[in-house]
């Protein structure tokens, strides 16, 4: 499915387990078929939010095979083909698109972090290796370094390089990267509580947790503020800053699992060295949920 046009709602998705930490494919289809209900507009499989980290190659490629077969071209899907090494970035990235998802992200080399020269051209030995829309993803809180303003500059001229998941939490980084914005280069806020900011400086939507668990609020978030109606995009957004920080309370994706299963959507379980929220901070967590209407009172 051609993405170049994509905007919107992009769901980093979760990858359900059962209780005994095997994958939950049956959770995972309905998920995929609720997210599309919903309008979420974009999938992402295999992200931070779906515990990739601790997921094996084929484990990988049977989720992504399963949500590409599940979704059947209806809304576009894009894998996570990240790795600190370039060769195994590659490696993933080619056969991910074997598998036929519509587009990757990339990564920053997390812990190696490299110099300037080897960033650049970590994301460029994957660009110049694939035919599918590419997103780079900065995101120095959980890898140790950044795109700089001149890798940034470089990348966005490459043709593979759709785009920029930008999660900094920098509005100064964020405007700075709104320079290289074209029809060409698109960036996502990598922020659930950023986004109506970075869409104001030209970004084309959100790659979202939050989407996890309101999937139509998140899109008509998006939606409203395409449609000229910012005053109606931003009261979403501020209305719902206490669930978006409520679902960052803990690491991610501990908080927005622990969501899904309260709203029966999945088990609550993860892989070590991921672990149950604190008691104070599901008490948070579902007070906001049910403050949003998305469980009953508790």
């Amino acid at each position: 499915m051609d993405m170049t046009n994509l905007s919107g709602s992009i769901v980093a998705l979760v990858t359900p387990f059962k209780a005994n930490r095997t994958i939950d494919f049956d959770a995972l289809g309905k998920l995929v078929d609720w997210h599309i209900e919903q309008g979420t507009d974009g999938i992402l499989v295999l992200g931070t939010t779906g515990e990739s980290s601790t997921m094996t190659d084929n484990e990988d490629y049977e989720v992504a095979k399963f949500v590409v077969d599940r979704v059947a071209g209806r809304i576009p899907v894009i894998g996570g083909s990240g790795s600190n090494s370039t060769d195994e970035s590659l490696r993933k990235s080619i056969g991910l698109q074997k598998i036929g998802v519509d587009g990757l992200l990339l990564i920053t080399p997390y812990y190696n972090k490299s110099n300037e020269d080897g960033i650049y051209h970590h994301f460029k030995t994957v660009l110049d290796a694939v035919h599918v829309p590419c997103i780079l993803y900065n995101i120095p809180g959980r890898t140790g370094c950044s795109i700089s303003e001149h890798n940034l500059a470089r990348l966005s001229k490459h043709p593979n390089a759709w785009g920029l998941k930008e999660a900094s939490g920098s509005i100064s980084y964020a405007t700075t990267a709104a320079r290289y914005v074209s029809d060409d280069f698109r960036m996502f806020s990598g922020n659930d509580d950023m986004v109506v900011p970075i869409l104001s400086l030209g970004g084309s939507g959100v790659i979202s947790v939050w989407a996890d668990v309101a999937p139509a609020t998140v899109h008509e978030m998006c939606a409203k503020w395409q449609a000229g109606d910012t005053a109606g995009a931003l009261k979403i957004q501020l209305d719902n800053l206490e669930l978006i920080h409520s679902l960052f309370c803990e690491v991610n994706p501990i908080p927005v699992k622990a969501a899904l299963a309260k709203m029966g959507m999945l088990t609550e379980s993860y892989r070590s060295p991921l672990w149950p929220m604190a008691d104070a901070s599901r008490e948070r967590l579902y007070a906001a949920l049910a403050d949003r209407g998305l469980i009953d009172q508790v």
